[in-house]
């Protein structure tokens, strides 16, 4: 089976326990995450091949965050090794009507330091049918943005699928160039283009009429984003399929969750979930993604039966605690059936 290779940073994730706030919490929870390893573990969990990509110290915390992608089967033999530090995010998970906080201690990582040349796309790439990045990789550093380009026009030569997720994380573009700058040159290459209105609107000016996320109520219209995609298609002739991910927020606890596709002159439109009891939110995207290759991969003549398993995956996504959606095909496909009773399997 030909693998799918995803490139990216994996931090060290410190939540607070439960709701607490960071000011009342003796104690912090410790896991791993980042958005292409999610999407790793997710395939992983599917049966898919996997190899995830990236630069990590020579140290022990480096060495449990790799013991942990190899529990869930990701490959971790093309992770090249330099650098001071593993980076480091901390969560404080929000409830009701207060949000949940992320502070980002990623500055020198591992990763931010890699420079072109550091990695043989043309060896890491040679067994694969798909490669994935995220916006978040060239927000780190121009090095990390320039292996990264170096990794799609590989794929591209080799006649590999590239997908991304435009991931717009205005916190993280700190050394000198924004998003519009340096996206466009990589979106270029990719044939799936993942995003959400605050993507397409702070990466590339688009954005679809008369929509503010802030005032949803919860409820979101697919029909209003088919501008959007096709304004993206036209921007990105390469891209063959274009996918919104909709969430309306009624709290912290309670989101409505659905997504859209459009290919080919064509919008399909996912089954829309209430997610009433939030577990953890933090992956959720990826989530999405992790489920939208597998569907593409799985059903390549059914977009629609691609879109609701990425939909229903990314919803069972919002039930588990950590980055990592620990899900199998059999509990997305009862989702995408209708039982969602919750029930006990005995």
């Amino acid at each position: 089976m030909k693998k799918v290779v995803t490139f990216g940073e994996i931090m060290l994730r410190l939540a607070t326990p439960g709701y607490q706030r960071f000011v009342q919490s003796a104690s912090l929870g410790a896991s791993f995450g980042g958005g292409e390893a999610n999407v790793a573990v997710s395939l992983s969990n599917y049966g898919i091949a996997t190899e995830f990509v990236t630069r990590l110290p020579q140290n022990d915390i480096a060495e449990w965050c790799i013991a942990e992608l190899r529990k869930y089967g990701v490959g971790v033999d093309k992770i090249v090794r330099g650098g001071d530090r593993v980076g480091i995010y901390f969560l404080e998970t929000g409830a009701v009507s207060r949000g949940s906080k992320v502070v980002y201690d990623r500055a020198g990582s591992a990763i931010a330091d890699i420079k072109p040349g550091m990695i043989d796309w043309k060896e890491v790439l040679k067994d694969a049918q798909w490669f994935h990045w995220t916006g978040i990789t060239p927000a780190l550093s121009q090095g990390a943005a320039e292996a990264c380009l170096e990794a799609i026009r590989m794929a591209n030569d080799l006649g590999i699928t590239v997908s991304t997720d435009l991931n717009y994380r205005k916190n993280l573009w700190k050394y000198g160039k924004n998003a519009s700058e340096v996206m466009p040159a990589l979106v270029e290459g990719c044939d799936i283009i993942l995003g959400n209105e605050e993507d397409a609107d702070k990466v590339f000016g688009i954005k679809p009429k008369d929509f503010d996320v802030a005032h949803t109520g919860g409820e979101v219209n697919a029909a209003e984003f088919e501008s959007v995609c096709t304004q993206l298609i036209k921007k990105f002739p390469r891209a063959k399929k274009i996918i919104i991910t909709l969430r309306g927020s009624i709290n912290a606890n309670h989101n409505t969750w659905g997504g859209c596709l459009y290919s080919e002159g064509k919008l399909y439109q996912s089954k829309r979930y209430d997610i009433t009891h939030i577990v953890d939110r933090v992956g959720g995207g990826d989530s999405f993604m992790g489920g939208l290759i597998y569907g593409l991969i799985n059903y390549p003549d059914d977009d629609q039966k691609a879109l609701e398993f990425a939909v229903a995956a990314s919803c069972l996504k919002h039930t588990v605690y950590g980055d990592f959606n620990l899900v199998n095909v059999q509990e997305v496909e009862a989702l995408m059936k209708g039982d969602g009773s919750g029930r006990v399997s005995r």
